[in-house]
This record gives C-alpha cells, structure tokens and sequence, in this order.
C-alpha cells in the first residue's frame, strides 16, 4: 500500500516536471494583463525589493506568475528580465479596477485561470492581450481616470452640527463642489499638491482633462458620492490633495482663493484626504490603439468585453471593503476632525509681511 501512495506521489511530481519542461519550451511574449484588486492591507502596488515588512500587490501578483508557470524564478526576483512596468503606482490602501501591467510571458494553456489560482481571491487578473515588443504600459499610457468615494458628510460646513448617517447632500453644495472641482481643469503647477517637488520643478505641471462629483446615493445609510477624475498623469498624493482642498473650501476652513494660490510658487498647506475611498478605474492607451489597434496583428486595449466583470468585481470586493472600513475605521470622519490643525492663510500673511518689511 505505502508504494502505491509512493508512485501516484512519483508520478505526480512527474506530471508536473513534464509540465515545467513544456514551459520552458513555450516562448516568450509581450502581453498586458488587466488587473483588477482591493488595495486594503496592502502598501500600495509597487513591489519594495529587499523590504518584505511592507506587503504590496506585485508580491502577490509575481508569486502567482512564477507558480503558474508563466515566469521563471528569476524573472520574480529580478523584474527587469521580463519586461515588467506597471501603468500606475498606486499608493497604500488604494484599489484598482483597471490596472494595466505590462510583461513578457510564456503563453501557457488556460494562463488566466492559472495566475487566479494563485491569487487571493481580491486580486483578480480580468483579461490579457498581446502587445507590440516594445510596448511599455506606463510609457504608452496617455491618461489615466481615477475614482473616490467619500460620505457625503465631507461636505457639511464646519459650522453646522451633524449628524453623518441623516446627511443629504443638497443640490447647491453639489453645484458648489463641481464648481470647484472645474476649476481644476487644464494644466496646473501642482507641486503643493505633493512632497518632494519644487515650484520650479517641470514634472510638477500636470494636465486635468475632467473632475466631477457624480449623484449621490445611499448604501446601508449612509450617502455617498463618487468623484471621476481624469488626467494624463497623477503625482503621489495628488488627488487626495486635489479633493482635500476642495473639502477644505466647501466645509469653510479655507477661502476659495487658495486654490490659485496653491498653483503659484509660495509653500501652501494642503490637506491629504484619506487613501480608503481611491481607486484606479482606468488607464487609456488613445494613441497606441490608433497607431497599432488595427494593424492585423494587435488588438486595441479597449476592454468592453471585461467590463461586466470589472462591474462585479468593483461591487464584490471594492466598494464594500470602502464603506465597511469607513464604518468601522471611521476614516473620513477622524480626518475631518484634523482640518482645523491646518494653517490655510499662514504663507500669504507671511508674504504680506515680508512685502511690508522689504519696502
């Protein structure tokens, strides 16, 4: 009996040594995979070589690659060797229902349903295509549109007692904050919208295409509301400063002129609205698709086909995990509480000075 369980465990590890040998047989392709995951738990999506404390999405995604069979070893332990760019960093806490990563593979049988068993069930790999060899998903990618949920409550002004499960928003405030929101449009110097850039740092202008906030509408009593934001490219922490500021205006702590002067080259003080209700929604890739998405060999990267999936996913595993943690954590709600630490005049009035004593 003993050697019988002994051939099946023999013929076993065989079956998936000729599995291996087929593997290294297959060559290696460029593809893109559409990722989609909750970024709860996790520092962001950016695999920190060397720092194994800090759990990142592309840890969970490299170790499925590798025991899948897509990638070698080493190719998980040196990215380079296979190609790998993600389309977008995002940061701790995010989550993503159409991020792109770009890679070279081997195209085994039934890859997708492969790299899923390896995957926790809030990571989900939605769909693959082939890429030209030279495509770069971060490099290609000519905007990105993300999302933020946030309680409504975010907007009632300082001054008025609330209560956060009975907040409606009304139609003016929403007029107001889409008003504000617009303004952010067009290209901007936004180095106060995150750290280590100066005013005088070019990488500091970013292009806006769109920001909105969208109707609100309740889940579990609470009312919420989503707003779009689209934008050729986003620093760390842009938008939550982006979205910051405007509770900050809205809520009356902050005059609405601090916005142009957040643009200029003074030091402004920009609040960081909470991680939680972010998520990457998706990437464009407008001129690669009119360049190659016809060719014959190529297919655009639209993905109409997943949408249904992204769809189910957002509400199985995004959009509880944000309003559930905002219940239990109450996010918004403790760093609402921080917005009167900040100092929304100090540098003009230290400007004013400055003026005064130089004359």
């Amino acid at each position: 009996e003993e050697n019988g369980h002994q051939n099946k465990r023999l013929k076993s590890d065989a079956d998936e040594e000729d599995a291996e040998d087929q593997n290294r047989k297959l060559p290696k392709r460029k593809i893109v995979l559409l990722m989609a995951y909750s970024g709860k738990g996790y520092h962001g999506m950016q695999r920190n070589m060397g720092s194994s404390q800090f759990k990142t999405i592309e840890d969970d995604l490299v170790s499925a690659l590798v025991q899948s069979g897509c990638i070698p070893e080493n190719h998980g332990e040196d990215m380079k060797k296979m190609s790998f760019q993600r389309c977008a960093r995002t940061d701790k806490g995010v989550s993503a229902a159409g991020q792109i990563v770009s890679l070279k593979v081997r195209l085994i049988d039934d890859i997708l349903e492969k790299i899923n068993n390896h995957l926790p069930s809030h990571i989900r790999i939605l769909g693959l295509k082939r890429v030209t060899g030279g495509f770069n998903s971060k490099n290609k990618c000519d905007a990105r549109t993300y999302s933020y949920m946030l309680p409504t409550f975010a907007f009632a002004h300082k001054d008025h007692d609330v209560q956060e499960e009975l907040y409606r928003l009304d139609r003016e405030t929403l007029e107001r904050v889409n008003k504000l929101l617009a303004c952010y449009k067009g290209t901007h110097n936004f180095h106060n919208f995150t750290s280590q850039k100066g005013p005088r740092d070019p990488s500091a202008k970013r292009y806006i295409m769109e920001m909105y906030c969208g109707e609100p509408f309740v889940r579990e009593n609470m009312e919420l509301a989503v707003i779009k934001v689209k934008g050729q490219s986003f620093m760390m922490h842009q938008i939550r400063k982006m979205i910051g500021l405007v509770i900050a205006i809205v809520k009356g702590y902050a005059a609405e002129s601090i916005m142009e002067r957040s643009w200029g080259e003074e030091k402004v003080d920009v609040p960081k609205a909470p991680g939680l209700g972010l998520v990457l929604e998706k990437v464009h890739f407008e001129k690669y698709n009119r360049r190659f998405g016809n060719d014959g060999l190529h297919e655009p990267l639209e993905w109409t086909e997943e949408e249904e999936k992204i769809a189910v996913f957002k509400e199985q595993y995004i959009y509880p995990t944000i309003i559930n943690t905002e219940r239990e954590e109450k996010s918004m709600a403790n760093w609402l509480n921080t917005l009167p630490i900040h100092d929304f005049n100090s540098s003009a009035v230290e400007m004013q000075t400055n003026n005064k004593n130089s004359k």
